[in-house]
């Protein structure tokens, strides 16, 4: 497969990745990952760091976010993919009500890397202090 062919099958995971997390179907988003996958966090937050596999990832990580905040006011908006090879950067942004009392509104960018069709790592970034302010307050 010559570099564009691996750049566009590496968009196509992470876009059917990112369709997939909008639809809130976790047992579909757990056959992204390998069971070496690796998620990190970068920052000081309490769920700052490196998560492994699905079930570390979509059974520890992304409960520990979400739990901190009230479900049904919860969105996601899309915003697009960047790639290069195995490379591929995702952006969004998450809206949602913290059980605090405060307004979450994050601008999210992930690094993905994709081999033989599924996730290998991701690096998430995001504005740390808003979420600890917000969301960890």
């Amino acid at each position: 497969m010559n570099q564009q062919d691996v750049t566009a099958a590496s968009k196509a995971v992470v876009q059917a990745y990112m369709d997939t997390l909008m639809t809130g179907d976790m047992d579909a988003l757990r056959g992204f990952f390998t069971p070496e996958t690796t998620w990190t966090l970068a920052g000081d937050l309490p769920v700052s760091g490196t998560w492994t596999g699905p079930e570390e990832i979509l059974g520890e990580f992304v409960p520990m976010m979400v739990a901190r905040l009230v479900p049904e006011s919860m969105e996601l908006e899309f915003e697009g993919l960047i790639g290069e090879g195995e490379r591929v950067l995702a952006e969004w942004n998450t809206r949602a009500l913290a059980r605090t009392g405060g307004r979450y509104d994050q601008h999210c960018v992930a690094v993905f890397t994709i081999r033989e069709g599924r996730i290998t790592s991701v690096r998430e970034y995001f504005d740390t202090l808003h979420a600890k302010t917000v969301v960890f307050a």
